[in-house]
């Protein structure tokens, strides 16, 4: 399981991390919700923790974030925010389950453990790389805030492409597995023109490479 922890307090980050680890997570700890936000637009975690005050903007705003573009995503907030207030702020923006510091480990791994259970797998819903995203349960593409109207061979080509983040998929295989399998018999110029498309309707994102004679790779920017 990974988890990905927005907290600038290296003692407390420290000790989460430690702990939690040896129940079995992999936890990246950011000290930053800037840094946060990057490492989630890159990959997606099993579940976040946040911090309300960071040093660069309000886990509040934070969370409201990330529901705009991953609503199933698990959240807990981790605060010394105790005010009624607040609590109740923070369910309103999104959070799924509220802690106050000081808090027992021992207690964090339980609410962690039961939301988890509750949740399932949220990474198999989601793909993303650079500011392009994809909705597998709902079958709809972002780019950044933006919902984008693609065809369904443009999303089963992107969906593709996405699910091998990181490798070159060549032509072949994306005229093979997209159209082929379908029962479709196309010339290499559909995949060329269907390609272009998309590009445009993504803004041209430059996390979507093209590989001259092989095919192309989605790879996160960096």
């Amino acid at each position: 399981m990974e988890l990905y922890y927005m907290e600038d307090d290296e003692t407390i980050a420290r000790a989460v991390k430690e702990y939690l680890s040896q129940k079995g997570y992999a936890v990246s700890i950011f000290g930053t919700l800037e840094s946060g936000k990057r490492a989630l637009e890159r990959h997606l975690p099993n579940i976040a923790l946040i911090d309300w005050n960071m040093p660069d903007g309000r886990g509040d705003h934070f969370c409201r974030w990330i529901r705009s573009k991953w609503n199933e995503l698990p959240i807990i907030f981790l605060t010394v925010r105790d005010d009624t207030r607040d609590i109740i702020s923070g369910f309103w923006d999104g959070a799924d389950d509220y802690i106050t510091k000081p808090f027992e480990l021992e207690i964090l791994y339980s609410r962690i453990h039961a939301l988890l259970r509750r949740a399932g797998n949220v990474q198999s819903q989601y793909l993303s790389c650079g500011p392009v995203s994809i909705d597998k349960n709902k079958m709809t593409v972002f780019c950044g805030e933006e919902a984008i109207p693609v065809s369904q061979t443009e999303y089963q080509l992107l969906q593709l492409l996405m699910e091998n983040k990181g490798k070159t998929v060549t032509r072949e295989r994306l005229l093979t597995q997209i159209w082929d399998s379908n029962g479709n018999y196309v010339n290499d110029n559909t995949l060329t023109v269907t390609m272009k498309r998309l590009r445009e309707k993504l803004h041209h994102p430059p996390c979507l490479l093209t590989i001259r004679s092989f095919g192309y790779r989605m790879e996160d920017e960096i």
